[in-house]
């Protein structure tokens, strides 16, 4: 069975930084695309950052040049470097994974989520 498993969040004062990590375990075929995504009570779940399998990243426009992901692909792990933490960046942190847990077969995972609060 495929799971992934956030952590990494906590309390932080704006300015400061926090790294996200996920691993994914269970065993798949192929995994297409890894992401963050974030929510508020109230709103939806909005996309933070991506990385697909050939390493090639998207961020949303409110944290380009602050946040980085990256992905090691040797333990299955996916990460989201946040710097310059503001306090609207305050959120339940979702992972997301994309792919083939058996061929022909494509699915959507999420984590658990993990909460960031960014203090001013």
């Amino acid at each position: 069975q495929v799971q992934l498993v956030e952590s990494g969040g906590g309390l932080v004062q704006a300015g400061g930084s926090l790294r996200l990590s996920c691993g994914v375990s269970g065993r798949m075929v192929s995994i297409i695309q890894l992401g963050w995504y974030r929510q508020v009570p109230g709103k939806q779940r909005e996309l933070v950052a991506t990385i697909n399998s050939g390493g090639a990243t998207t961020y949303s426009d409110s944290v380009k040049g602050r946040f980085t992901i990256s992905r090691d692909h040797a333990i299955n792990t996916v990460y989201l470097q946040m710097n310059s933490l503001k306090p609207d960046d305050s959120a339940v942190y979702y992972c997301n994974m994309r792919g083939y847990p058996i061929i022909a077969s494509w699915d959507e995972y999420w984590g658990q989520g993990t909460q960031v609060t960014v203090s001013s």
